[in-house]
């Protein structure tokens, strides 16, 4: 039986200020497949999603990663954009399969974070940690491995393995300066570790460090602080926050698909910034 195709979405409208040329060289180099056409079209999509992302826009981003699929599918940073737009929203089966094309069309294992990640979002721990063992992740990046770690120590308290999250972290965090774009995080999720097994003065300590070296208010870990304090920042007016000299760490943290530069090791690194954002720690 003659069945219709479903009607094509319509293509969203890109903001006259995009640009094809702000999409990162690594991924501008993964379109050279596509016509030129096509390639800034799809290149002016990726950069939209980006922006509707760290805008929290994520109907926005999604529209607009999922036209730049249809329009170039086969490409790598293509299905990782999507891929982290299903993520964000957390669609954690639709991500998975598309970290998993990315994987696979890239031949980069720079995914296996996002996708142990995942695979906690989808209730399987043990998978995660499964992940964590292969071989792939020896070869990951600084930035990529203390990630990996991240979700690894998040899935051991899934699986009610309190101590065990917290050994997980515990050498990284003492290896890792606070100058290192991954520190905030890592120093966040030791802090909630400990905070996990009841060792509420070295939480502290540490959500304190996470503060410190989180300039670009990337985690909550003033609040955290805040609360471990006895403070209820909830009573606490704008005004009065101004003339105690308190700083907005509210803002959104940005994810920068498809438009990274340069890992730790001077390697690109095409559709990641501060490694797994929305990972759970």
């Amino acid at each position: 039986m003659y069945r219709p195709r479903p009607a094509r979405k319509p293509e969203p409208e890109i903001p006259e200020h995009i640009e094809a040329g702000q999409l990162d060289r690594a991924a501008r180099r993964e379109l050279l497949t596509l016509s030129k056409e096509n390639a800034d079209g799809v290149a002016r999509h990726l950069v939209a999603a980006t922006e509707a992302l760290a805008e929290n826009d994520l109907d926005g981003a999604l529209a607009h990663a999922e036209n730049a699929s249809r329009r170039a599918g086969r490409v790598a940073v293509v299905r990782e954009v999507l891929g982290f737009v299903y993520y964000r929203r957390a669609e954690w089966a639709e991500a998975l399969r598309e970290f998993r094309t990315a994987r696979r069309l890239s031949g980069s294992n720079h995914l296996l974070p996002q996708i142990a990640d995942v695979e906690r979002g989808l209730g399987r721990p043990d998978r995660a940690i499964e992940l964590s063992q292969e071989a792939a992740a020896d070869a990951l990046s600084a930035a990529d491995r203390v990630e990996l770690a991240i979700v690894v120590s998040g899935a051991r308290r899934d699986l009610g393995q309190a101590e065990a999250a917290v050994q997980t972290l515990r050498d990284l965090v003492h290896a890792s300066p606070p100058q290192r774009s991954w520190a905030p995080r890592l120093y966040y999720a030791y802090a909630d570790a400990l905070l996990a097994i009841g060792d509420e003065e070295e939480a502290r300590g540490w959500f304190a460090r996470a503060v410190d070296a989180d300039k670009d208010a990337l985690t909550d870990a003033p609040d955290r602080l805040a609360e471990l304090d006895g403070i209820d920042i909830t009573d606490v007016s704008p005004e009065d926050a101004e003339s105690e000299g308190g700083n907005d760490t509210g803002s959104e943290d940005e994810l920068d698909l498809g438009q990274s530069g340069e890992d730790e090791s001077g390697e690109d690194k095409s559709g990641e910034d501060e490694p797994g954002k929305d990972a759970q720690p």
